[in-house]
């Protein structure tokens, strides 16, 4: 049984009472599922066209607190409702939730126009600027997790000290480790399967505990609803176990980061754009201006690929977590790596951590690249070496406050998603910033509590 459903599916399915519950939902700033289970038949009546929710949904931080100071809602503006419009195409079972649907929507002011601060909308903006040239995206994200023996409650309860990771070594490509978890594994993976989400694998990685799970690469909006539902799937199928699992990009000094690495390349209908069969290096033009325009913009767009205070803590060297933003062919010590040929030729950038929101960073590696072609930026040669060591390359910006500062002058993030976007994201990066900056951390108690 397939897990994508249409409408007349689920409508047979509601009838025979095998769906009673539409989970009708859309993907807030920090990636993350906002939205409202409804029956069945409600949906079929009426949530199928669009539901209703507080416009402050896209203002609100990681707490849920309504942030001051957003243009698009606020108290002044009454905090009103917008609409979403579930695409209809994004509708499947979730098999790890009995008689439970999804579906994913856009998010439209009462004119049906997609706000444009809405992380869905920013992804198809790139890729209709791409349709524009004819070209279209596929993508992949693998997602890396630290999985606990611990449930969320406890761990809170805990405030998350002396956590039992679910391994307890090294284990990058260990199977009998990982066969420790398997029970959890197995059901993610089925899970996904059976809801319409084709996985090619999960398997161990570098730190205790570590997963890593690969779905197969999509078309660039198909991916990111991919993503969004596998990372919220993962969570729910862990919590049903009693298991607690983390996306933070760095929950722990002395152990591995969680990234995000994102695959990209681009389509002439059938054809690979970035594949050239007559070129030396078997790449086309358009391959070197778009790769070139993504080094060039990296670092502007970093708080687009690492969102929060926490995600510069990942930029560590010999960590295989990139602090420096040069390409190069299947080096893992690069920001930007080239790896395929023909069909399977792609960029793999490894700046991102497994904290990101797929939407905003598909969006801002697409619209990098999307300048370097408008500009025709030269790409320049590829590096060889270990790139942690090198002093002559542009840096990965190592915090959050840096990170918000380039983005805020980027000529080019603005011309892509608009100055109301761009001041928008730098508004709620600043927030996370300040009250980050206000709180006093266990480090510090320890630190200066007696000594100080």
């Amino acid at each position: 049984m397939s897990g994508r459903l249409d409408l007349e599916e689920l409508e047979e399915a509601v009838a025979a009472g095998e769906i009673d519950t539409v989970v009708a939902a859309f993907t807030d700033m920090q990636g993350r599922l906002i939205g409202k289970r409804v029956t069945g038949r409600f949906f079929l009546e009426a949530v199928k066209d669009e539901w209703h929710a507080c416009d402050y949904l896209l203002t609100v931080d990681m707490e849920m607190e309504p942030v001051p100071g957003f243009k698009s809602a606020s108290w002044d503006r009454g905090y009103g409702d917008f609409v979403v419009k579930p695409d209809l195409a994004t509708l499947r079972r979730t098999p790890w939730l009995p008689g439970t649907a999804l579906v994913l929507g856009d998010v439209c002011d009462h004119h049906g126009h997609e706000l444009p601060h809405s992380p869905r909308a920013m992804l198809k903006r790139q890729l209709a600027r791409l349709a524009e040239r004819g070209l279209s995206a596929k993508m992949a994200s693998e997602l890396e997790f630290y999985v606990f023996d611990d449930d969320y409650r406890g761990a809170r309860e805990r405030r998350y000290q002396e956590l039992r990771t679910a391994g307890w070594y090294i284990e990058d490509y260990h199977v009998f480790e990982t066969t420790k978890r398997e029970p959890l594994l197995r059901a993610v993976r089925n899970g996904l399967e059976a809801a319409g989400i084709p996985v090619q694998e999960s398997k161990g990685e570098w730190g205790p505990g570590q997963e890593e799970l690969n779905v197969v690469y999509a078309e660039a909006l198909e991916m990111a609803d991919r993503h969004v539902i596998l990372k919220n799937a993962v969570k729910e199928i862990a919590y049903a176990q009693g298991k607690a699992v983390t996306f933070m990009a760095k929950w722990k000094k002395d152990l591995a980061g969680s990234s995000c690495h994102i695959h990209t390349s681009l389509w002439d209908g059938e054809r690979p754009a970035f594949a050239d069969p007559g070129d030396p290096d078997g790449v086309s033009d358009l391959f070197r201006r778009f790769l070139a325009g993504q080094l060039a913009h990296a670092a502007e767009l970093t708080p687009f690929l690492a969102p929060n205070v926490n995600s510069y803590k990942r930029f560590q060297a010999a960590s295989f977590a990139p602090t420096n933003i040069v390409w190069s062919r299947d080096n893992r010590t690069a920001g930007f790596r080239v790896l395929g040929q023909g069909k399977g030729s792609r960029i793999e950038c490894r700046i991102p951590g497994a904290d990101v929101n797929p939407y905003l960073a598909f969006a801002a590696l697409l619209a990098a690249g999307l300048a370097g072609i408008e500009q025709g930026l030269e790409l320049g040669p590829a590096f060889t070496g270990d790139a942690y060591k090198s002093q002559e390359v542009p840096s990965v910006p190592r915090t959050l406050h840096k990170a918000l500062d380039l983005l805020q002058g980027s000529a080019m993030a603005r011309a892509a998603f608009g100055a109301d976007v761009v001041e928008h994201y730098v508004h709620a990066g600043r927030w996370e910033q300040a009250q980050y900056d206000a709180a006093i951390t266990d480090w510090e108690l320890v630190r200066y509590f007696e000594r100080g």
